[in-house]
């Protein structure tokens, strides 16, 4: 059983808590017999380089310590353009010392995940299971991801808390649904399914393509995912008002918000955009502004240890 894994650490994530706690949960993962270089990252974007250069040197197990944007800014160092083959499949294990960690919930409990003795024993047993990934191209090349990726509202939420009020952590993020509340913008973003003929340009609170169920840590926004059937879990919220938004806003942390008349939800393989700008895309909790162009699934193309 290969042991031998490249720890790809991203300090700064759960705002320094991960520099803080990382080496001795590492410390920790050695002395129950594991193998573990580190490599940490120093600005946004280093953790792809650092994967893609072990990746290309023939690293294939990765443990990500930090939080949802990291474990995306790994798997697109991964994927670089072609689904890896069988004997360069990658393995993911994970130390959820970010902020959110939204995806590890489809696999293991919050706590569970934050077990060291767990994670220890997860990774020398090799116990894994295989998940999808997705690819979005737009006009400036591809990206992958394995959480979600929405347009709309909680999009425009993002950008908001990032570039005004990030500083300010979960009180940041209040303000930014206030202030995207208050200048509360419902438009279409032409889009089409699988072999639909037609594009669907209605106008939506928000889009959702999702891998698994969870955003932000605790909202549900895809109740129906699953990362691991060859799908991409369509959610689709209609134009519903300010009030009406408020009144329901706590359904999306329990998935309820799919029942809304306006609110709706398929399992798709393909998604082609036919927008003539960039907009505002939230993708594994980073803040992008693309012009999104498909989505495909690629199945089971990773492996995720639990």
């Amino acid at each position: 059983m290969d042991t031998h894994f490249l720890a790809v650490v991203n300090p700064a994530a759960g705002g320094g808590r991960c520099g803080r706690l990382a080496p001795a949960a590492l410390a920790r993962l050695r002395s129950a017999g594991l193998t573990i270089d580190v490599a940490e990252t120093h600005a946004a974007g280093h953790a792809t380089q650092l994967a893609r250069e072990a990746f290309q040197l023939g690293r294939r197990k990765f443990l990500v310590v930090g939080g949802d944007g990291t474990s995306y800014e790994v798997v697109n160092g991964i994927f670089t353009g072609k689904q890896p083959l069988d004997d360069m499949r990658c393995a993911l294990a994970f130390l959820p010392l970010g902020t959110g960690n939204s995806f590890l919930r489809d696999f293991v409990n919050h706590r569970g995940a934050q077990d060291i003795a767990a994670v220890a024993r997860m990774m020398m047993n090799g116990t894994s299971r295989r998940c999808d990934v997705i690819r979005l191209r737009h006009a400036g090349g591809e990206l992958h991801y394995i959480n979600l990726l929405t347009l709309g509202f909680a999009a425009d939420v993002a950008e908001v808390t990032n570039r005004r009020f990030k500083r300010w952590g979960e009180l940041g993020y209040i303000l930014g649904v206030l202030t995207c509340l208050a200048r509360l913008d419902r438009k279409g973003f032409p889009m089409r399914t699988d072999d639909a003929k037609e594009f669907d340009k209605r106008r939506c609170l928000f889009l959702a393509f999702s891998n698994s169920k969870f955003t932000g840590g605790k909202m549900m926004i895809a109740p129906d995912a699953d990362p691991c059937d060859g799908l991409i879990e369509y959610v689709r919220w209609g134009p519903i008002g300010r009030i009406g938004l408020l009144r329901n806003l706590h359904s999306l942390f329990d998935g309820t918000h799919v029942r809304h008349p306006l609110a709706s939800r398929s399992g798709v393989r393909r998604v082609e955009f036919a927008l003539d700008a960039p907009v505002n895309v939230m993708i594994d909790g980073e803040s992008l502004r693309l012009q999104c162009q498909t989505l495909e699934v690629l199945p089971s193309a990773l492996d995720i240890m639990v």
